[in-house]
């Protein structure tokens, strides 16, 4: 697969599923509907509108497991996302080449490998956040007919080699079915989280943590969340970003250090709330 040359200045802060429109429109056209599916699939599992610099090392280096094939179609399927994040490194979108830590593993023993397959389609969401994921699903099956008549129109023009309409609806549909079939396997795995954590005074996923920085005696609130439901905009920061998992298990008044990307940060948990 080869990129196209291109310098042209690039907007700071993208999110996954802007950075992937990009990167998409820049390759030929052969080589763009080879790599669509693959591309999407990688933005919709840590979410399309997570922003591309709040990756983390593991979370890309993990993204292996989440891919069931042959070992040949594993290495072909991860070679579309390494060039992906190669090009996010060139264009100065990541600070460091995360596509070096993208790598296939060994198969562990099939009854061990089964059981991490089930163990990984459980899905913790808060109410909120499955109610979110229901209204997505609805508004994505509403827009099945208008993306359908959008490919009507674009098929009735006859020069076909030339007709970027036609493409551009085939690529929506199949990001929109994507995403259907993903928040589909969601909900249908999700359990949602119940008031008995409410009597646990460690920090557990749904819950919303004060954090006091140490120097500045800045405060920040943050609520844990699966990673499908992050929104660091809002406020919800997922279980495996770095305070995520720096906080989970500890108790109010602890101190705790979160290895950022550019320097080390230290808080106090200043107050624990359950929902």
């Amino acid at each position: 697969m080869t990129l196209h040359g291109n310098n042209d200045a690039v907007p700071p802060n993208l999110t996954l599923g802007q950075a992937a429109a990009q990167f998409l429109l820049e390759l030929p056209p052969a080589d763009r509907h080879k790599a669509q599916q693959e591309i999407y699939k990688f933005v919709r599992w840590y979410g399309e509108k997570r922003r591309l610099s709040e990756l983390t090392i593991p979370e890309v280096a993990n993204y292996a497991e989440q891919i069931t094939s042959s070992t040949t179609e594993v290495a072909e399927k991860l070679a579309v996302v390494k060039n992906f994040i190669t090009y996010c490194y060139k264009k100065k979108l990541i600070k460091n080449n995360l596509a070096v830590h993208l790598k296939s593993k060994k198969a562990p023993p099939k009854s061990f490998h089964h059981s991490r397959r089930h163990h990984r389609r459980t899905v913790s969401l808060t109410d909120q956040g499955y109610a979110n994921l229901q209204a997505e699903l609805a508004a994505l099956i509403d827009e099945r007919p208008h993306i359908a008549e959008e490919l009507k129109k674009a098929a009735a023009d006859k020069d076909f080699r030339e007709n970027a309409p036609l493409e551009a609806a085939r690529e929506h549909q199949a990001h929109v079915e994507g995403r259907i079939r993903e928040l589909e396997a969601t909900l249908k795995a999700a359990t949602i989280m119940d008031d008995k954590q409410t009597t646990s005074h460690e920090i557990t996923i749904g819950d919303t943590v004060v954090l006091l920085e140490t120097i500045s005696r800045e405060e920040v609130t943050y609520t844990l969340v699966d990673i499908r439901e992050a929104d660091p905009d809002a406020g919800k920061i997922s279980v495996v970003s770095p305070v995520g998992q720096a906080v989970l298990g500890l108790r109010k008044g602890n101190k705790v250090v979160v290895k950022a990307p550019a320097c080390i940060i230290n808080y106090e948990i200043k107050d624990i709330k359950h929902h």
